[in-house]
């Protein structure tokens, strides 16, 4: 079971999610706005949020931006609208995914229980102390930390979770599916733009380690060293 906070302004989204996360056995928390949001995270611990972008008093954004100053919990993030720029600002912003209304609740909590099942799977082996380096790139897996020239580079939850798959397979041609299936725990439906928005992300964050993540077209993507 987990615990859920639902944040919309329209109380009906809010009803037609808990519906079906109670259903599933799922403990569901509700929040108006941004600002109710920032209050009950302080207060209280969930396994995954779901959110809004636009909400009164405090927009999606801007509360994933100062819950993100005291906690990591998951967010995805639900919008209205489907601009690459609000998914790259939400991304960029920490959260973990993205999907456009409407959508299917059934959709939804297979992303869900992705997020959580992904972010709690952490087994002992990959606790073990487990370091990869190549010229001036460290790539601390135990940690979650990625140092170029021994400056700590910041990403994005998602970031780190494709960068160190892509590592891990380093040499290994990647495909779109089997990086969708093993990196997002779901399968697609219909949409590869994030895999797309996330590679654009990652070269962004590695600056001249960028040409490291080769395109492959057609096939999908290698990390070559």
């Amino acid at each position: 079971m987990y615990k859920i906070l639902i944040v919309d302004d329209e109380a009906g989204i809010r009803a037609i999610i808990k519906k079906y996360a109670v259903f599933e056995g799922h403990e569901v928390v509700e929040a108006a706005d941004g600002m109710e949001a920032i209050q009950v995270c302080r207060e209280m611990e969930f396994d995954i949020i779901v959110m809004d972008i636009m909400m009164p008093e405090l927009d999606g954004f801007s509360a994933c931006k100062e819950i993100r100053k005291f906690s990591m919990t998951p967010i995805l993030m639900l919008s209205a609208r489907g601009e690459e720029y609000d998914k790259i600002h939400g991304f960029e912003l920490g959260i973990d995914d993205y999907v456009v209304k409407p959508f299917s609740p059934k959709e939804l909590m297979m992303r869900i229980n992705a997020i959580v099942k992904r972010s709690k799977g952490t087994s002992e082996a990959e606790n073990k102390k487990d370091i990869f380096t190549f010229e001036g790139l460290t790539v601390d897996f135990t940690g979650r930390l990625v140092y170029i020239d021994n400056e700590k580079i910041d990403m994005s939850p998602k970031e780190y979770d494709l960068f160190f798959y892509m590592v891990k397979n380093r040499g290994i041609a990647l495909t779109r599916e089997r990086l969708i299936t093993d990196v997002w725990g779901y399968d697609f439906f219909g949409d590869d733009r994030t895999l797309d928005t996330h590679i654009k992300l990652l070269r962004k964050s590695l600056g001249c380690y960028s040409k490291n993540i080769v395109t492959l077209r057609g096939v999908g993507y290698r990390f070559e060293t």
